[in-house]
């Protein structure tokens, strides 16, 4: 019996540019929705290439996002600093993970089980952490490292 690599989700999905599709897919979605306009519509247009940068690297892609931080804390900061004060509604956070659920499907990210399974746990967590930093009165923490996601966990380290 030989040992097999198992691949991450970056190497499941394909590659960056599989991820920059989904991202501009989900937010030309986002712009068009009623519900969740007001928080997209005036992001500049580099914003959709730094979030596919951040999930391709969450899901363990090469190191793009963090690369210009010096430091994956200083990266996860940004991330969490970038949500403070939105007042993000459940509401919200409910439509953003259905969009991004269409979005994966609209631009064929693989649809088997577990794929979906481990991509969707991080549009679920993400999405709550989101709305928790977006809550007056939140401040970012300095020390947290990225949050690099896998196969059914959340791997804190990489």
């Amino acid at each position: 019996m030989t040992e097999t690599t198992i691949p991450t989700l970056y190497e499941w999905v394909g590659n960056a540019e599989s991820f920059g599709t989904l991202i501009n897919t989900f937010y030309d979605k986002a712009v068009a929705d009623e519900l969740l306009n007001p928080l997209f519509k005036d992001m500049p247009p580099q914003h959709r290439q730094h979030v596919a940068a951040w999930f391709a690297e969450i899901f363990g892609g090469p190191k793009v996002y963090s690369a210009p931080y010096g430091a994956e804390e200083g990266a996860h900061h940004h991330m969490v600093s970038a949500h403070l004060n939105l007042g993000i509604t459940e509401a919200q956070r409910k439509r953003w993970v259905q969009l991004m659920g269409d979005a994966a499907d609209d631009v064929g990210l693989p649809a088997d089980a577990e794929f979906r399974s481990a991509f969707m746990a991080y549009v679920e967590w993400g999405t709550r952490m989101a709305l928790m930093f977006s809550k007056a009165g939140m401040k970012a923490p300095t020390s947290e490292p990225l949050p690099y996601w896998g196969w059914g966990e959340k791997l804190p380290y990489m």
